[in-house]
């Protein structure tokens, strides 16, 4: 659980905050009006964070890759994007 600190009280204690992070191995989130506004993490745990959302999207990466090559049934239309069809009213063509 990380501690919590309202944005007013951060401001004055930042370096106290900085070492608990840095030293102490905490996660700080600072609020506004009772709501979280930013987060305070070790160059670690970022790094950790980065590393995790590279490898997320390496992973929907490939399996939208896998879905497109995936064979289509015999006699299915295959279609890419938005199509639309032009269909007059009343056997016009507006």
């Amino acid at each position: 659980m990380a501690y919590e600190i309202p944005v007013t009280q951060a401001r004055a204690e930042l370096a106290e905050l900085i070492n608990r992070v840095v030293y102490g191995g905490e996660r700080v989130v600072v609020t506004r009006h009772g709501k979280p506004l930013i987060a305070l993490v070790s160059a670690a745990d970022l790094q950790r964070l980065e590393a995790d959302e590279a490898a997320a999207e390496e992973r929907v990466i490939r399996s939208v890759s896998s879905i497109g090559s995936a064979p289509s049934a015999q006699g299915e239309r295959r279609s890419f994007g938005i199509a639309a069809e032009h269909r007059p009213r009343d056997g016009r063509d507006d």
